[in-house]
């Protein structure tokens, strides 16, 4: 059977999603205040797995962007799993660090569930819309489909992950208040950076031509 070719700009892409991903997945595990707010730290990075995904449709449709989605779960799936191994593993007593690191990457399985399902339904709600929308309109309207596409994705990720993940350990007011402000602070973070959203576009249809 004939190799498939992959262009170094898809490859690329895939890379940033899939690392972010993880890295978001690590970052969950901290709960971090902005004001009177409460977000988790994968804040930082889980935005720029949706702009990758926002990208990766709009120049190679949904059918590869739903590729890059599912090695993207693989892989969380993988280093979710070597952390829980890693964990159980006994630790020499002389080492402080393993109440640290178990927190970390020892994930509850109820945390690691919440997450991976969350991702996937996310990322592939996300890349849906924006391939719907693109068939609309075509080429134009992109800032809109990717606010949009955005603000679905993230909708659906936050319905499912806090409820799995907290439900439960904390007032459900407080939970309802922190999928508010996750949905809302992560499209506020594809607002912001939509310029070079739309420059990252360009540049990679310039490249795939």
């Amino acid at each position: 059977m004939k190799a498939k070719k992959v262009s170094v700009a898809y490859m690329w892409m895939a890379i940033v999603f899939v690392t972010c991903l993880i890295a978001s997945n690590i970052f969950e595990a901290k709960l971090i205040t902005l004001g009177p707010l409460s977000a988790t730290a994968g804040l930082l990075c889980f935005p720029i797995s949706y702009i990758i995904g926002d990208v990766t449709t709009e120049v190679y449709g949904f059918s590869a962007a739903r590729r890059v989605i599912w090695a993207g779960f693989a892989m969380n799936f993988f280093v979710v799993a070597l952390g829980g191994i890693a964990a159980i593993l006994p630790a020499p007593d002389f080492w402080e660090g393993a109440e640290a690191f178990n927190f970390v990457f020892g994930l509850a399985p109820r945390i690691a569930c919440a997450s991976l399902t969350a991702f996937v339904v996310g990322s592939m709600i996300n890349a849906w819309v924006m391939q719907r929308m693109h068939d609309m309109h075509g080429e134009r309207k992109f800032g809109v489909r990717a606010i949009a596409s955005t603000l679905a994705g993230e909708g659906a990720d936050s319905l499912i992950f806090f409820p799995i993940a907290f439900g439960g350990t904390m007032p459900v007011r407080e939970l309802l208040k922190m999928m508010l402000v996750q949905i809302v602070l992560k499209t506020f973070y594809e607002v912001i950076i939509l310029p070079i959203t739309v420059q990252v576009v360009k540049a990679v249809k310039q490249i795939e031509k």
